[in-house]
């Protein structure tokens, strides 16, 4: 008797939880909207945002918006000098789901004239970040991100300070500009298509391939398990140090004072202006 009513209890308990999710999902076609002012005092646009796809769009307005058709919380707040947007998860979001869940998606509609600085923060999930076009880009001041788990495309942006931060996941630059250029890969892919600026990056454990329009500064590399290539102008000039523990480093480039050995390679191409230094613990670098 205590079977069959512990197992009465059970169904009814699981008929409850997700007959509620069902309904959920059902009302979760509501769109949120929230928009504040971006002012002269705005010098920050702080984005948090996990498990949704989100898309950033520059346009020509004097406010932030946020549209968001998912049932989690959309949170748009002025505290300044800072606008933030985030969205807040809560941990029953999993009773949730249902067959029929919509694709959460979060838009943000940013002035197309702000050039101070922004930071995101992405879990998981994909985020899409374009200027208009190759013609018009986004210029910003700072650009700050950190990616969880998540799916990242930037394109047409001209940043000053560029700083990334990929513990597991990927991401996909085409056109990006800077004066200082900071990245950091855990576990995860990073492919940059018409890059200018200098590199500064720590390779842990996954995968970089940058391609650079213009050689305009110094480029630095360390490696600690993974594979690098490094597409460079054929006139660019640079003076190569590279040293390399377990793994290969090798150069298409035709280099005068070249010295090579199992562990090294130094030489220089052109001028030799700009130098690139590269350490290899455990994985190869390709420059071509």
């Amino acid at each position: 008797m205590k079977r069959i009513i512990l197992l009465l209890l059970v169904i009814t308990g699981l008929y409850i939880v997700f007959n509620q999710g069902f309904q959920m999902d059902w009302s979760q076609g509501e769109t949120k909207n929230t928009q504040v002012a971006v002012t002269d005092d705005t010098d920050l646009i702080e984005i948090n945002v996990s498990s949704v796809s989100t898309t950033i769009i520059p346009e020509d307005r004097d406010d932030l918006k946020a549209v968001y058709n998912g049932k989690e919380k959309l949170t748009v707040n002025d505290s300044g000098d800072t606008v933030e947007v985030w969205i807040k998860h809560k941990w029953f979001d999993w009773f949730n789901w249902s067959p029929f869940s919509k694709k959460r998606e979060l838009k943000i509609y940013i002035p197309e004239n702000y050039d101070r600085n922004m930071s995101i923060d992405l879990g998981s999930g994909n985020l899409h970040f374009s200027g208009t076009s190759k013609n018009k880009p986004l210029k910003l001041n700072e650009l700050t991100i950190d990616i969880g788990s998540g799916n990242l495309n930037l394109t047409n942006l001209v940043v000053k300070d560029f700083v990334q931060d990929v513990s597991s996941g990927n991401v996909n630059i085409d056109l990006l500009k800077t004066e200082t250029g900071s990245f950091d890969i855990s576990s995860g892919n990073l492919e940059i298509k018409h890059y200018t600026g200098p590199i500064e990056a720590d390779v842990s454990s996954g995968r970089l391939s940058i391609q650079v329009d213009q050689l305009l500064d110094a480029i630095t590399i360390d490696v600690s398990s993974g594979d690098v290539s490094l597409d460079l102008p054929d006139d660019a000039d640079f003076t190569i140090d590279g040293d390399v523990s377990s793994g290969n480093i090798s150069s298409s480039f035709p280099l005068t004072s070249k010295d090579q050995s199992k562990h090294s390679i130094e030489g220089k191409h052109g001028s030799g202006k700009f130098p690139i230094k590269l350490d290899v613990s455990s994985g190869n670098i390709r420059i071509h």
